[in-house]
């Protein structure tokens, strides 16, 4: 009862300590998004940055008082779309921006939780989603709200009402294409990926005028398509069958659907691109550039400037799409700028972020059946040629292997932090394997393009997921947090030695950044699948959070699914901070 009590006190607070405070004129800018990481009073980029660190400089809150966070208030999503909550809120002007399954975008008022607007999509009946009718976040630059929806279009918001200043189609849902990645705001540009390497769609990047939502640039991620620069052809991606042959290219896959990151000081943006189509590797001979990649971008003119494939020629749906952050520090003796990324496939990838020299592989997960290391030479995996999915004959579907990970990855689209104080970055990662196969497929538009057939299984008794905190200088598991369920929801790092994430069953938990301690916890109500935040108002530190289960697991996880069935749907945002 007294616990009860003292978080109704703290609702109350927040609410009558509301008062007048003028809006801010004019909006972030574009130099306002890039400095975000060093501005603890709003959250006005994904990631927190737009290396998304996800890192906080504050500590008010911190390892000795954290058991004492309460609720300020819960704000419901309300409606029947209670489905997948895997966004990140931005905080601006006293204002929280959240973003909700089925492609809503909704306004809180900071203080009080009370709703200011709603934008409700309308959405066709042919959509695609692969993995549920998931969004991950919005960017905000000056008067606009901007986020990209299930239908493959990107649209801007007034961020005071909610009414709709441009709405622009990125590519064509009917082929498969969607879109579910949080925009990334560079040089008054917003860049997108997009969804759907299932369907044989070809991944892109697009930067698009924020003010209008016109295109400046375009680049395909698969060899033989041409980008386009001002409105115009420019070059080529990759060359022509280099790695494809005959006309596989057409329908080569890799989505850029996780978004990127941008490094200011290379001016490079860096893009993971999703699985090849189809599944089935004996159907398309050779590395499949630019799949299972990480591509450095030029901002300026979306030009390739170096690329790395953590998975050639992927028979496992492995992807590379997970977030590269750039970070810095002393390699060998060496101060560098470095690029840090927990591949689907299992393995913690080092890369020399100027030029994409590997410099470090290392396995984060309990197994890596497919192959037994990464060879720091060549960069290249070294197979296990007989854990690759047996080739069909004829209708008869191919051997079955067991491969772990599984193809939801070591780690899927959780995004990872990186804490300036340890050196560590926090990893969400889940074991589990896989029974696969390969099928007979041929490519239809708007029709699944898999060709392969699987069962995912857990590997271990104790656990599926685990939050494990790497050094990326040794490759080694500094400590690690088991979760019976999979872990599927962000990390976030702050300077008063605390690691936040959520899980499944429900809860909000608070570790300490060095020993990995549990520290807190609260239950939502529903499974956290979103990426938490962090910032400072009224001369207090917040803590927000969406609440909802949903996402790939209880679509695709089979027998892992079905042993946690019974987590309740959910849409809410909740904030906390201590209590007066």
């Amino acid at each position: 009862m007294k616990r009860r009590f003292s978080i109704v006190l703290a609702g109350l607070a927040a609410a009558t300590s509301l008062s007048a405070v003028p809006a801010i004129a004019g909006g972030p800018t574009s130099a306002d998004i890039i400095n975000d990481a060093a501005t603890p009073g709003d959250v006005i980029s994904y990631g927190m940055g737009p290396q998304q660190q996800r890192f906080s400089s504050l500590d008010k809150l911190n390892t000795s008082n954290v058991k004492n966070l309460v609720p300020v208030f819960a704000a419901s999503l309300g409606g029947e779309k209670q489905r997948g909550q895997e966004s990140q809120p931005l905080v601006y002007d006293g204002t929280i921006y959240v973003t909700g399954s089925y492609s809503r975008l909704f306004a809180f008022d900071a203080r009080t939780g009370e709703k200011k607007w709603e934008y409700n999509a309308r959405l066709p009946d042919g959509i695609m989603p692969c993995c549920d009718v998931v969004n991950r976040g919005a960017a905000i630059h000056g008067d606009k709200v901007i986020f990209a929806t299930l239908d493959a279009h990107l649209v801007a918001l007034d961020r005071h009402t909610g009414k709709v200043i441009w709405n622009k189609k990125l590519a064509d849902y009917q082929a498969g294409y969607s879109a579910t990645a949080a925009p990334l705001i560079v040089k008054d540009m917003v860049i997108t990926g997009n969804s759907g390497g299932e369907f044989g769609v070809i991944g892109e990047v697009q930067a698009r005028n924020v003010d209008t939502g016109e295109l400046v640039w375009s680049r395909p991620t698969i060899e033989g398509h041409i980008g386009t620069l001002g409105g115009k052809p420019s070059t080529m991606t990759g060359k022509l069958n280099a790695s494809w042959t005959g006309d596989l290219w057409k329908t080569g896959g890799g989505a850029t659907w996780l978004g990127g990151t941008y490094d200011p000081g290379t001016n490079l943006l860096y893009f993971g691109t999703g699985n090849p189509g189809p599944w089935n590797s004996h159907l398309r001979p050779g590395d499949n550039l630019y799949t299972s990649s990480t591509l450095a971008i030029d901002a300026d003119t979306g030009e390739i400037k170096w690329h790395y494939q953590t998975t050639p020629h992927d028979g496992w749906d492995f992807d590379g799409v997970n977030e590269f952050i750039p970070f810095d520090a002393t390699m060998k003796g060496k101060p560098m700028k470095l690029g840090a990324k927990a591949d689907r496939n299992g393995y913690f990838y080092v890369l020399d972020r100027t030029n994409g020299k590997l410099l470090g592989a290392h396995k984060f997960v309990m197994q890596t059946t497919w192959a037994n290391g990464i060879d720091l030479k060549t960069g290249r995996p070294n197979y296990v040629a007989e854990n690759r999915p047996g080739a069909p004959n004829a209708a008869e579907k191919g051997k079955t292997v067991f491969a772990s990970p599984s193809f939801l990855g070591g780690k899927n689209w959780m995004p990872m932090a990186y804490s300036q104080d340890t050196g560590l970055f926090y990893v969400p990662s889940n074991d589990w394997g896989m029974d696969i196969w390969n099928e007979p497929i041929a490519y239809k538009k708007g029709a699944a393009y898999l060709g392969a057939g699987f069962t995912i299984k857990p590997i271990a008794e104790d656990h599926i997921g685990a939050l494990r905190a790497m050094d990326p200088a040794t490759g080694k598991i500094v400590w690690e947090y088991k979760n019976k369920a999979p872990l599927w929801g962000g990390v976030l790092a702050t300077r008063g030695n605390l690691v936040f994430t959520g899980t499944p069953e429900g809860y909000l938990k608070a570790f300490d950044a060095k020993t990995g301690a549990e520290l807190w916890k609260f239950q939502t109500g529903s499974g956290v699948v979103g990426s938490p935040v962090t910032w400072e108002q009224d001369g207090e530190q917040y803590v927000a959070v969406m609440s909802g289960w949903g996402g790939a697991v209880p679509l695709w996880g089979g027998e892992v699914a079905k042993t946690f069935k019974e987590i309740s749907q959910g849409g809410s945002l909740w904030v906390f901070k201590l209590p007066k």
